[in-house]
Formats: structure tokens, C-alpha cells, sequence
């Protein structure tokens, strides 16, 4: 599912009697658990399901697979040189063997693409993300110690991003940055309310040609994420000197800093003759001026202690099997962000990068404590100074009743694929775990082993009850080898003979998050999920947001929700030392985006003249009541309303 990436980590960071009532012009004259349901690669046929004998059978490497329609041929993936069955490859061209090497091939393609940018060449012609097929190859061992070669060559070839400029980004375009309080888990976002346009700063003064570090006041133009554009004060309406900096540096201070740090207060070079009266003129101009909180520059740094360590040991979700986890340990930790080496990985190489509130991660003995697959590790010897990471510093999910109505085996409902997060598709409940989390699969393409199934908590954002595409316009991914279209709901569980899982059971809470469509942020690839690069917000649905990567194609974009720990605002990267990967190339529709302001919302309405979709949705719901919120804009969503079918008491 996702693939590492190598980073490396630093962070950087006396008291004088006031003269004046102000106190800031002084100077101026001179921040491996064991589990009853674990499954290892070496499992063995007999935990297989039965299959139904009309299909014909697959067996490779101990792996158990479906063969669909039988054709004879064979096919050479073009990422790791495996062979085999043709029909049971990746994509309508059977290019590849598995989606870790489409994604990886995609992934080369996309480096060698920024590296010819960098070097002033065309971007090279890349892969295209193509629709999730069976997971034959990708699961046979052969192909997975291919991949992760390939994975291990690439995460050494870092591309760097020299040169890519926030600030020129946003000035050139007219971008708008998403303001740092849509990012709870980011550092100082507590704190950043009252910071907005007109707050004064001290920082340094780059306009004087003294020999030691001067500063002066500055204002704040406008923000985007940490960013600001800044004007010293004495330019007015003059913006030639204008320049962007991120406000959590160590050389942006509150207005009074120098005063009380015994620095120097310079005018600029370029305006130092405009006034006879400097510090008259200050005192004019700041009076009644907000700046920064005393203790910015001491919270900056408290918020960027993390409580994960090195050493610490986990549970993380297995790369190459979905369906279960395995011991890692915690290699380095950036922004919050952990290089987690899984506990079998010799030379350290095999790795997964994650925040530390993913819901990807778990205390040791998560998976034997709800019944998920895990897999034993086979390390005999325990890694010097290693200790099991304490419970409470993992994402607590929201408590769940059980005991009522609940989800069961076999429901139908829509999620988003972990494997091609650009899509919503048609899935299905395989297995009912304990804490209200679920065994979930995607409906026409699954390993008959389940190799591929993947957990969701109930309460997750990634799924939705069945009719939620429909009523919010996003296409809807269908089974497979389906071939009634346009997919109709109704006809199809009648026709599988399923149910739809309860629409109440489902997360309704719409949070106020502030994102608006054609917002700029650093967002992780979660498909190369040691990447995070320059992305946009270009579509919102309530809280789900559909990111793009600008400079690529819509076919990479992701629906994530809205308080995920894998978005992060404008100079996140620059703060925490992370690499940012800059966009791809200049493309008409990153010139073109810009924010948008809120649409009125549609109305609520109750009862409409009976369809195919209305009885089936009378059918699940029992002939109750019920109304739509439909035809919902994105803009509209910010709110608490239900945003799906909502049933009545």
C-alpha cells in the first residue's frame, strides 16, 4: 500500500530594564507481540477460504487465488521482470504484476520527471494510475522481494528541492495558503487565532549595510500556512521590499524583544532619511498594534517535542498484506511524523512512514486484543534499548455500542480504496473485529484469502453508507468485471442478495475545519507516504477533502478527510526540516485555482415521487422516514448537518 521514504531530521533555537512605556525601542540608538489470529507470508493453503468450484484456481507460492475467466497467456511485469499469468496482472494492459510495482514505476517516473524540471529539461512522460485489479502477483513472494528492492533503490534518491520558493509560489499565482488553525496537530496551531494581517514583528533587517545583526518592525501583508508576507514599517503602500518568511523562525520576535534583549532597532537603508524622528514615528504607528504572544518563540519549541522516541516498539499495518500488522520500531521522528523499520529488517532498509496519530499505528498487542492478522516476528534477538511505545500515546478512537444493532459479515457500503485513494468503491464488511473496528474488502477485487482486506474503525471518515456518492455527485467505483451500468444500488444487492450496513451506524460529525476549494497546503503522498509535496484542496464534501498534487495528473489526487495528520499548512516542511517536494511542473489549472466563496446551501426536503433508489433506500431503512441532504456544493459543508441519508426517530 505504501511505500517508505528516507528523511533526515534537525531542529534549530538577558533581560534589560525598559526605558519607555512602550519598552521596544531601547536599542534603537545603538521551536514482537504474538497473536491467536496472526497470519504470516507462509501461510498455509488449509487457512483458506473454500472457493466456489465454478471458478477455476491459481496457486502460487502458497498463495490461493480465483482466475476469472480462464484465458491462457502470460505477461512480463515491466517494474521487476516477474512472469506470469497474464490475466491475473495489474491493469487493462497487464503492465505490471501488482500495484506496488504500478506505483512504483509511477513513482520512478514521477522523481526522474522533477529531477529533469530541476535541470531545466521537459518532464518525462509518466504511468498512468490505472483501476485496482486482484492482487495475484503482488502477493506471491517473489514479487513482493522485488518491489521492495525497487522501493529500497529509490528511497536512496531522494529528489532535492532547492530553489521551490512558498512565497514566490503564492505571490506569482495569487494563491491562497489554508491557515494553520485547520491543522490541529500541527505545532503552535492552539496559539495562532490572533495572529492575522496587521500584527507587528521584530525580525531582521536585511536592508542596512552594518556589519552585526540589526532589526526592525514589520507587519504582516498576508499568510499562508506559517508563511508571511512581511513590509517593514516606513514603506506604507510601497511593497518593492515585501518579503516572506515563516513566523515560527528563531528570528521573528513580538514587538519588544529587542527592548528587553538589548538588540538594536535599525530603520532600513532604503527609508532611513524619510523621517527625523524614528522612534516618534514607531510610537505613532504601534499604538494599539497587536504582535505575537510573549511566549511564541519558548511554545513554538514546547510544541515541537514529541513524545514518540527511538527505539520505541509498535504495531503498523504490514505494507505488503493490508490485512494484518507487524512489530516495528521507531527509527527517527520528524514534525511528528515516524520512520518506523520493521522489527525483521537486517540492514534497516524495509521501512514505513507515518504521523503519529495515524490510525495505521497501535500499541503491541493491539492486534491480538481485537482479533486482527498479525504477523509473528521471526527475530530471535531483541534489538539493544528496544521497549514497547506506551498506550496512551496513540490515537484514541471514539468508544462504539456493540451490543445493539451493529455491523455484520457480508453488509454492503461505500470506502475509500487504501490502494487508489483517488476513488470511492463499492466494499463490503468481511469481518466484524472487537473495539468497533472492521475487516473491510472492495468488492471485485479481492484475494480470495484475503490477503487485501484492510481495518477501518466504524467511526472512520474513509466509509460511508450506501447511496453517499450519489447524493454528494462523486463517482462511484464498481465492482470489477460488473457490467450493468450506470450501477444502480438497488439492482445490485438485490442480485448478490446483501444488505446495506445501517446509515446510522456511520460518522455523521462534520467538523468546522476552515478549508476552502483551491487552498494550498504540503500534503504526504500516501502512496509514497515519505513524500510530502505542494498540493491543493480542489474539491470539499462536507469533511472530505479531494487533494491534487499540482503538477500532476487528476488520476494521483486523494479523498482525505479533513483532520487527517497527513496534511499539513504552507512551511510545515521548512520548520520541521522536512523535504518538501516541490510541484511537478506549471499547469493551466494551478494557475487558474483560486479560492472560492461559500455557495448557499441546498434545501432539506422530505419525500419525492418513488424511484428504484427510493425503494431501496425505503427498503433498508424499514419503511421509516427519512430525508436527503442532495446536490450538496462543495463549498457548503463546513457545517454540522448530516450529509447523508438521515433517518427519522
Amino acid at each position: 500500500m505504501e511505500n517508505a521514504r528516507d528523511l533526515t531530521e534537525h531542529t534549530p533555537r538577558s533581560e534589560r530594564k525598559r526605558r519607555d512605556s512602550f519598552g521596544m525601542f531601547d536599542g534603537y540608538d545603538s521551536c514482537s507481540e504474538d497473536s491467536s489470529s496472526s497470519s504470516s507470508s507462509d501461510e498455509s493453503e488449509e487457512e483458506v477460504a473454500s472457493l466456489p468450484a465454478s471458478l477455476p484456481i491459481i496457486k502460487n507460492n502458497g498463495q490461493v487465488y480465483t482466475y476469472p475467466d480462464g484465458k491462457a497467456g502470460m505477461a512480463t511485469c515491466e517494474m521487476c521482470g516477474m512472469v506470469g499469468v497474464r490475466d491475473a496482472f495489474y491493469s487493462k494492459t497487464k503492465r505490471f504484476c501488482s500495484v506496488s510495482c504500478s506505483r512504483s514505476y509511477s513513482s520512478n517516473s514521477k522523481k526522474a520527471s522533477i529531477l529533469a524540471r530541476l535541470q531545466g529539461k521537459p518532464p518525462t512522460k509518466k504511468a498512468k494510475v490505472l483501476q485496482k485489479q486482484p492482487l495475484v502477483a503482488k502477493l506471491a513472494a517473489y514479487a513482493q522481494y522485488q518491489a521492495s528492492q525497487q522501493n529500497q533503490a529509490k528511497a536512496k534518491t531522494v529528489v532535492p528541492v532547492e530553489g521551490f520558493d512558498w512565497g514566490r509560489y503564492i505571490n506569482s499565482n495569487n494563491f491562497v495558503g489554508a491557515p494553520v488553525t485547520c491543522f490541529k496537530h500541527v505545532p503552535i496551531s492552539k496559539c495562532w487565532g490572533d495572529i492575522a494581517e496587521g500584527v507587528r514583528v521584530e525580525v531582521l533587517n536585511t536592508d542596512n549595510n552594518l556589519p552585526t545583526k540589526v532589526y526592525w518592525i514589520a507587519g504582516i501583508v498576508k499568510l499562508s500556512g506559517f508563511k508571511a508576507l512581511l513590509r517593514y514599517e516606513g514603506f506604507d503602500n510601497d511593497g518593492s521590499h515585501d518579503f516572506w518568511c515563516n513566523l515560527c523562525d528563531s528570528d521573528v520576535h513580538p514587538v519588544g524583544w529587542c527592548a528587553t534583549s538589548g538588540k538594536p532597532l535599525v530603520p532600513p537603508r532604503s527609508i532611513q532619511h524619510k523621517y527625523s524622528n524614528w522612534k516618534a514615528f514607531l510610537v505613532k504607528r504601534l499604538t494599539g498594534a497587536k504582535t505575537l504572544p510573549p511566549d511564541f518563540a519558548s511554545k513554538v519549541q514546547e510544541c515541537m517535542q514529541y513524545p514518540f522516541k527511538p527505539l520505541m516498539r509498535v504495531e503498523v499495518v504490514d505494507k505488503m498484506h493490508l490485512c494484518r500488522t507487524r512489530v516495528a520500531i521507531v527509527d527517527s521522528v520528524i514534525g511528528g511524523r515516524l520512520r518506523l523499520i520493521y522489527e525483521e529488517s537486517e540492514d534497516g532498509s524495509d521501512d514505513f512512514w507515518c504521523h503519529m496519530y495515524s490510525p495505521l499505528i497501535h500499541p503491541v498487542g493491539w492486534s491480538r486484543s481485537i482479533g486482527h492478522r498479525f504477523k509473528r516476528s521471526d527475530v530471535s534477538k531483541k534489538q539493544e534499548g528496544v521497549y514497547d511505545a506506551p498506550a496512551d500515546l496513540f490515537l484514541k478512537v471514539k468508544d462504539v455500542d456493540q451490543t445493539g444493532e451493529w455491523f455484520k459479515d457480508g453488509m454492503k457500503l461505500e470506502a475509500i480504496d487504501p490502494l487508489n485513494l483517488s476513488t470511492i468503491c463499492v466494499a463490503t464488511v468481511r469481518k466484524v473485529l472487537a473495539d468497533g473496528y472492521l475487516m473491510i474488502g472492495i468488492d471485485g477485487s479481492e484475494a480470495a484469502d484475503g490477503s487485501d482486506w484492510f481495518c477501518y474503525h466504524a467511526t472512520s471518515p474513509s466509509i460511508f453508507p450506501v447511496g453517499f456518492c450519489e447524493i454528494n455527485m462523486i463517482e462511484l467505483t464498481p465492482p470489477r468485471g460488473y457490467t450493468k451500468l450506470p450501477f444502480k444500488w438497488f439492482d445490485y444487492l438485490r442480485e448478490t442478495g446483501s444488505t446495506a450496513a445501517p446509515v446510522k451506524l456511520f460518522n455523521k460529525e462534520v467538523p468546522n475545519h476552515g478549508f476552502q476549494s483551491g487552498m494550498k497546503l504540503e500534503a504526504v503522498d500516501l502512496m509514497e507516504p515519505r513524500l510530502v509535496c505542494v498540493a491543493t484542496v480542489t474539491r470539499i464534501v462536507h469533511r472530505l477533502l479531494r487533494i491534487h498534487f499540482d503538477g500532476w495528473e487528476d488520476e494521483y489526487d486523494q479523498w482525505v478527510d479533513c483532520e487527517s495528520p497527513d496534511l499539513y499548512p504552507a512551511g510545515w516542511c521548512e520548520l520541521t526540516s522536512y523535504q518538501l517536494q516541490p510541484p511537478a511542473a506549471q499547469t493551466p489549472r494551478d494557475n487558474q485555482m483560486s479560492v472560492t466563496k461559500p455557495k448557499k446551501k441546498s434545501q432539506q426536503y422530505k419525500g419525492h415521487k418513488k424511484t428504484t433508489t427510493q425503494q431501496l433506500k425505503e427498503e433498508l431503512l424499514e419503511g421509516d422516514d427519512f430525508t436527503f441532504l442532495q446536490g450538496v456544493s462543495d463549498q457548503e459543508s463546513n457545517g454540522s448537518g448530516s450529509y447523508y441519508i438521515k433517518q427519522e426517530p
